[in-house]
């Protein structure tokens, strides 16, 4: 998924900054999240199903307890802040069970689905276009 994405805005003209592709430049995570994320405009936030989260009462996990990772809902919001939600894309990826968790203060969101038949490439273009950026789905 972040391959695919990543690839897919290059396509575009414009820069892909995957933080783990990053030099570390000796800052925390933290630190080097910030010094990155200054320089965004338009982020795409990959909402996969790489977690498990359920009660503690609970004996074992729910088939509906999938959820992306805590430090992406933490980027999420943080973009949503930054930018304003019309310059971030919430892409979602099914999990399992088709229910992936999202936290319900953000509920509200938007989401665009991942999915295989690459529409999620369409609303992309879509939402950089409405974001003032000059790309054509002609380039895909």
């Amino acid at each position: 998924m972040k391959q695919a994405v990543a690839r897919t805005i290059e396509k575009l003209g414009l820069e892909s900054i995957i933080l783990s592709e990053q030099d570390d430049e000796g800052f925390t995570v933290i630190e080097k999240f910030e010094k990155h994320a200054s320089d965004c405009n338009y982020a795409v936030v990959l909402l996969s199903p790489d977690d498990i989260g359920f009660k503690r009462s609970e004996q074992q996990p729910l088939l509906n307890n999938f959820r992306a990772r805590q430090n992406v809902i933490l980027e999420l919001g943080y973009f949503i802040g930054k930018l304003s939600r019309k310059n971030v894309l919430a892409l979602l990826k099914d999990d399992p069970s088709g229910q992936l968790e999202i936290p319900s203060d953000i509920v509200g969101v938007i989401y665009t689905q991942f999915d295989i038949s690459n529409g999620w490439k369409l609303n992309l273009v879509k939402g950089l276009k409405s974001s003032g950026y000059n790309v054509s789905a002609d380039n895909l």
